[in-house]
């Protein structure tokens, strides 16, 4: 697995930390994790470009909300 080194644990960490906040937000995870992908931030990414891909963001949260059953 990727977590045979300390890269590979905070790799993971990141991963899972996305994943769970995008449930707590009630996010499609899939759809999400896809989004940031798509995006690619990184540790030069700007503050603001990166609140505007949090899962908190509103405009987030519309384009990703799961849907009602």
């Amino acid at each position: 697995m990727i977590c045979d080194s300390v890269d590979g644990a905070n790799a993971s960490a990141i991963c899972f930390t996305m994943i769970e906040m995008a449930k707590a937000y009630d996010l499609n995870v899939y759809k999400y994790l896809n989004f940031l992908l798509e995006k690619r931030p990184n540790a030069r990414t700007a503050q603001k470009k990166l609140e505007k891909l949090a899962p908190w963001n509103e405009e987030v949260q519309k384009m990703f909300a799961r849907k009602m059953k």
